[in-house]
């Protein structure tokens, strides 16, 4: 698991200077990375649509009209439009995706359902029947409580669920919340009662209603609420704490003693079998965005952790994502 998060500081660390120097890299090869054998260089010849696997509102309708908006802004003339196409917890999106394979004017806004899918449900798709372009986020999960809640710490939400029941609102079998849930279980040999939710929001209301005990949300989703003093975040599922002030005092779950770090890509898929220039306009671009004020506002903006995976490191990060989330959700895969 740290072996997937260990790039959690890239750009921090330096990233943007070897994303420059991978551009100068492609510009060497003989002009943009979109460049063809003969010279011209690939660029779309219509608009471009970016499809939203979920309703709009969401992470994931913010993270497609982020990149939609940044890939033009990096990108003069570029026109992208952002299709919501929600329904069976994303698999119509990326069903619809598949069907455009070999089209390089059709995007999609990638995050873990991609990959976790396949595994729980009889879906037409898998992963590589796309092309991952690049990852540009990371999405932690807090276990948060009630102000009013009787725990104070993860293990005593641990020493609960060992001596009675103790719920926790989930949004569907595939959700980071389940993902994490289950790795906790798994990790402490105690066990979770679900209650199933349509969505984090509902969560969030069933935990301030008392209907719940715990939840396992992404930041943005609640920072309204410990702000204003109605839950407390225990802890967080990474391998290390939150950098900003509103966040840097909660702890990982490692430092309460539970061994559990898993984190949400977010990230750009394109359509299955494009061609290699048409691939390295796409990830030309968002190397680009990744690189402007606009992306870190919207980093900063949603509470995400900065990650650039690109190319053949993205892909290889999904098989390593995959083999993870195989231990964790293979017994219900289909």
């Amino acid at each position: 698991m740290e072996e997937l998060l260990s790039r959690r500081d890239f750009l921090k660390r330096g990233g943007g200077v070897l994303l420059s120097m991978y551009a100068l890299g492609l510009a060497s090869c003989g002009g943009r990375a979109s460049e063809g054998e003969d010279g011209a260089e690939w660029e779309p010849s219509r608009s471009v649509v970016m499809i939203v696997p979920f309703d709009p509102g969401g992470g994931s309708d913010i993270l497609g009209r982020a990149m939609a908006a940044g890939l033009e802004e990096v990108r003069p003339g570029l026109n992208i439009n952002v299709e919501n196409r929600s329904g069976g917890s994303g698999a119509v999106g990326y069903s619809y995706l598949l069907e455009q394979r070999g089209d390089p004017h059709f995007l999609l806004a990638s995050e873990t359902a991609g990959v976790a899918l396949p595994i729980t449900t009889e879906t037409p798709f898998h992963w590589t029947d796309y092309t991952p372009v690049a990852q540009i986020a990371e999405d932690a999960t807090l276990l948060v409580v009630r102000q009013d809640a009787p725990y104070q710490s993860l293990p005593e939400v641990i020493e609960a669920a060992g001596a009675e029941r103790v719920l926790v609102g989930v949004a569907g079998a595939t959700g980071l919340d389940t993902i994490v849930t289950s790795l906790m279980e798994e990790d402490q040999g105690v066990e979770f009662e679900r209650v199933v939710f349509e969505s984090g929001g509902e969560i969030v209301a069933a935990l301030l209603g008392g209907d719940i005990d715990i939840a396992m949300l992404n930041p943005g989703e609640v920072i309204g609420q410990l702000e204003a003093g109605d839950m407390r975040a225990l802890v967080v599922f990474a391998d290390e704490r939150y950098e900003g002030e509103q966040l840097a005092d909660i702890p990982t779950a490692q430092e309460e003693g539970v061994d559990v770090t898993f984190t949400q890509y977010r990230g750009l898929f394109a359509a299955g079998d494009i061609s290699p220039e048409e691939r390295s306009y796409w990830e030309e671009a968002i190397l680009e965005w990744a690189e402007t004020q606009s992306y870190d506002e919207y980093i900063e903006r949603n509470y995400l952790i900065s990650e650039i995976r690109a190319g053949q490191e993205f892909e290889e990060y999904l098989r390593e994502y995959e083999t993870t989330l195989e231990g964790v959700l293979g017994e219900s895969g289909g």
